[in-house]
């Protein structure tokens, strides 16, 4: 019922949690207080289609959803949300974390020479699922996230 969300909350005020996460008193696992991550299932209502997507992956999941929906409005199919490499930076640390492929190697330099620190990840993060509903031909297309759990292999 709480999505094992323990983590999301601060057991010590100004130590990170397990996805490098700060948390304060606001944050204190107390009730009433805020978590440090959200669960963000989101639907995108257009005129011709509606998209949901969501996934797990505490700090990274507002980055992924966005990532996503990006790629949606770029007119991509419902498996290219799922499968696009991924990036992601939470303020703390200071360091823009990508997955291998997630830039091509002409925007790594640039990225640098703007004062931006990279670290690339050995691994991939995520568990993606979305669909697509079009509203008037009534199909439905769906994909899960090929680096995740549910993915078929």
């Amino acid at each position: 019922m709480l999505n094992n969300e323990m983590d999301d909350f601060s057991a010590k005020p100004g130590e990170p949690n397990a996805y490098g996460l700060i948390g304060g008193d606001a944050n204190a696992i107390q009730p009433g207080k805020r978590p440090l991550s959200s669960m963000t299932p989101t639907f995108v209502i257009g005129e011709e289609d509606v998209a949901v997507l969501g996934t797990p992956g505490g700090s990274r999941i507002i980055t992924m959803v966005m990532l996503g929906i990006l790629d949606y409005f770029d007119g991509n199919d419902v498996k290219s949300w799922t499968a696009l490499p991924r990036y992601h930076h939470q303020y703390v640390p200071d360091v823009l974390f990508y997955e291998p492929g997630a830039f091509s190697p002409e925007v790594v330099p640039g990225l640098i020479a703007r004062g931006h620190k990279l670290k690339e990840l050995k691994y991939k993060w995520g568990n993606m699922n979305a669909a697509s509903w079009n509203k008037q031909t009534g199909e439905t297309t769906a994909s899960t996230d090929p680096r995740g759990e549910a993915a078929i292999r």
